[in-house]
């Protein structure tokens, strides 16, 4: 049995795109439908930079203790049966707004947000069990439903694009693959990836609507935004949809609405949390039991380096330049 601390270490933020501080803070206690995790391991992601840069459309209230996903142990609950049936158990787990974060040696979730893992996952692998690969599952079945055989994703370096690249191999999936210097193209040319596009080339627009129209690419995932958006409404042929899944360059899109109009194109937003809730509850789940089947191979997270959490500034300035090295944990003892 755990015996449950009073106090925590936790990373604070306290003003909009201010500094981070490790401080100890109260350790919360669950409430009706709510489990409190021990953590283990706490990936960074950018959607992570992007809080605490204070991008994020919905503003959140501060003082706030970032961290979206983590994994380690539930070791207390709140009344409820999903608590009851989650308490003891090895999790994957995310953050629920309004709660704090996973930068802490405690997390404060709803009994929803953790995922039981087998002994077989590692909780470095765990802690990177939801964002990444339910996304690239996600993807998969978007050009599944528009019966889609070629698609296009950039930022493709990362651990994202890697995962992508392997479930496109195994079902038989045309995907492009946009990166931003030579050494990732090798990277993912390294993994079997077939088509690789370098966005640094000098040619790299030309490239990008020859191969597109040769493929006949009409699905694409964009997690760049900005001037990549206006890349790909220009590159596209007539009837595509752009998925605009992050907004790495922090950057608006310009784009002519016309070619839009004229062209039958769409631009839409893709954020998992409203995708998920979209699907049925037998859907979700089999998308979850495929995430934990394929951890160690196609939706395997290479993990970079490792940080304690008193180490976070650190942290997070080597992931903000290093992202496609690999994840960046935080690991607790």
């Amino acid at each position: 049995m755990h015996q449950l601390a009073k106090r925590m270490k936790a990373v604070v933020q306290s003003t909009v795109g201010g500094p981070l501080t490790v401080i100890e803070v109260d350790v919360p206690i669950p409430s009706a439908g709510q489990v409190l995790v021990k953590m283990e391991c706490s990936s960074i992601n950018p959607s992570d930079l992007s809080l605490l840069h204070g991008t994020f459309t919905a503003k959140p209230s501060y003082p706030l203790i970032p961290g979206i996903e983590g994994s380690g142990v539930v070791v207390a609950k709140g009344d409820g049966l999903m608590p009851k049936l989650r308490m003891n158990k090895r999790v994957s787990c995310t953050s629920t707004a309004g709660l704090g974060g996973s930068w802490a040696e405690y997390m404060l979730t709803s009994a929803m947000h953790v995922i039981p893992i087998s002994k077989d996952i590692s909780f470095e692998q765990a802690s990177s069990l939801i964002v990444n690969p339910l996304s690239a599952i996600a993807f998969m079945d978007i050009a599944k439903k528009e019966k889609q055989k070629s698609i296009l994703n950039n930022a493709a370096g990362g651990a994202l694009g890697k995962m992508l690249v392997r479930l496109a191999q195994n079902q038989d999936v045309n995907l492009i693959s946009v990166v931003r210097n030579k050494a990732q193209k090798e990277s993912l040319l390294n993994i079997g990836a077939k088509y690789v596009l370098d966005s640094s080339s000098a040619s790299y627009r030309n490239d990008l609507k020859e191969l597109c129209h040769k493929l006949d690419i009409k699905l694409y995932f964009d997690a760049i935004g900005g001037n990549a958006t206006n890349e790909f409404v220009d590159a596209s042929p007539e009837g595509s949809q752009i998925f605009v899944y992050a907004n790495l360059s922090e950057e608006n899109s310009h784009f002519d609405p016309r070619i839009l109009l004229q062209q039958k194109k769409e631009i839409k937003g893709f954020f998992l949390g409203h995708y998920s809730s979209q699907q049925s509850l037998i859907k979700t789940l089999g998308n979850i039991k495929k995430a934990k089947q394929l951890l160690h191979n196609e939706l395997k997270t290479d993990v970079s380096k490792s940080f304690p959490l008193e180490d976070i500034q650190n942290a997070i300035d080597y992931y903000s330049s290093n992202m496609s090295e690999g994840k960046n944990l935080l690991k607790f003892e």
